[in-house]
């Protein structure tokens, strides 16, 4: 294996630039937060941090096992967003068959609105871009800060899902579908 090849996958683990670190502590307001935090793959030795942000997000999370599957599937790019060295959010998407689907962003509370969702975002279309043409996803009509980054980044409501959300006290939440034309985007 040749040392690009051998840079281009480790740069698959991890996505980080070391040279904005330096400028970080040279000179400390030419960087943002955001341009700090580091995106990898999530690992199996993840799950029990992930599931605490999941639960501190959601009456309804996702299981272990969900997330053990997504993992264990090879058809998920599973996501962590670190924060010295703590995890702040994670996202999962699948891109198959020239279209993306973000299955799942999330933040923790304590962290949220300070760039770690969109960071994520942007991630995961950088990924989607070379192998879909369009990127999807589903959102409580509820959840306005996460319909607000993704309308931000161009995200546009295509329908909506009656039902598709377990409520509270037995009801069902209706889901707003959003798509982005990837394709579009870079002509």
């Amino acid at each position: 294996m040749s040392i690009w090849k051998l840079i281009d996958k480790v740069k698959g683990f991890v996505v980080y630039d070391a040279d904005k670190e330096f400028y970080a502590k040279v000179f400390p307001d030419s960087v943002e937060r955001k341009d700090l935090m580091r995106l990898r793959r999530m690992r199996q030795e993840d799950l029990s941090e992930v599931l605490e942000i999941e639960a501190k997000n959601y009456n309804f999370p996702w299981s272990e096992g969900i997330f053990k599957d997504c993992l264990k599937s090879g058809n998920y790019s599973c996501l962590i967003c670190e924060e010295l060295d703590v995890i702040v959010g994670y996202s999962i998407v699948s891109i198959m068959a020239g279209e993306a689907h973000i299955m799942n962003i999330c933040v923790d509370p304590a962290v949220q609105k300070q760039g770690v969702g969109s960071k994520l975002l942007e991630h995961m279309i950088e990924l989607a871009t070379p192998k879909a043409e369009s990127i999807f996803l589903e959102v409580r009509p509820s959840n306005k800060g996460a319909i607000s980054l993704y309308k931000k980044r161009g995200f546009n409501e295509i329908g909506i899902r009656k039902g598709y959300y377990p409520a509270v006290n037995g009801y069902r939440e209706d889901a707003v579908m959003l798509a982005l034309d990837l394709v579009s985007l870079f002509k």
